[in-house]
């Protein structure tokens, strides 16, 4: 059993077997947050790419507790040099953490930290995250591609997060024909209603996926349990 919690924009807890996995939290700075960065001690981090709203506070987090990120290899390098325990992987590439696994996939997006002049921070990527028994797709920000479909076919996706914002990601009309590729059970919509250029309706997704997977609207704070 995994119990998520999603926190805002596309940061999630991910939480079995009393050991948690933080994927990209952005919470200083994010309107939508749940909980302030110092509530979270997290066994792991993974960021799925370079922008400031998803490596949010994901460096500051991993010096203060030790913990160990996961992310692509520049990226990755990037938080070893500001004091992190890093693992640097790349795109389709699996590894084995003990207590969960991810393989890196594709994400069509950038991935640069917009300091003067910006840090190239490598590829962007989504992971399938296997623990608890449970496996859980977490794209980050994309736009559709056709590896979904690919994604679906070698994977058996209990939950996937997808972004239903638009302009920066898919929009509502594109995740739904990501649902249709990637074949989960359950889907979460993130990446959304944080700011007003990614406004977007999470009722009107989930009314458009319809029997096509089971879609739980969180707002930010509220958990789920997977089982």
């Amino acid at each position: 059993m995994v119990n998520i919690t999603f926190l805002g924009h596309s940061a999630v807890s991910l939480e079995a077997d009393g050991k948690t996995l933080l994927v990209d939290p952005f919470l200083s700075g994010n309107p939508q947050a749940a909980v302030q960065a110092s509530e979270l001690n997290p066994d792991a981090i993974y960021l799925t790419h370079g922008h400031d709203d998803h490596v949010g506070d994901g460096v500051n987090i991993a010096q203060r507790t030790g913990c160990l990120v996961v992310a692509c290899f520049e990226l990755a390098t990037y938080c070893q040099k500001h004091g992190c325990e890093a693992h640097p992987m790349h795109i389709g590439g699996k590894r084995d953490f003990g207590w969960f696994t991810l393989k890196l996939t594709p994400a069509l997006h950038g991935s640069a930290k917009m300091s003067d002049p910006p840090i190239y921070m490598g590829n962007p990527t989504g992971g399938i995250i296997t623990l608890g028994g449970k496996t859980i797709y977490h794209p980050g920000d994309t736009g559709l591609m056709m590896d979904m479909e690919l994604i679906g076919r070698l994977h058996n996706i209990d939950l996937a997060f997808l972004p239903i914002g638009d302009n920066f990601t898919m929009g509502i009309d594109d995740a739904v024909e990501a649902v249709k590729m990637i074949k989960p059970a359950q889907v979460v919509p993130i990446h959304f209603n944080t700011f007003d250029v990614i406004e977007a309706d999470p009722d009107e997704f989930a009314d458009k996926v319809g029997d096509l997977a089971e879609v739980t609207v969180l707002v930010p704070g509220e958990s789920m349990e997977l089982a």
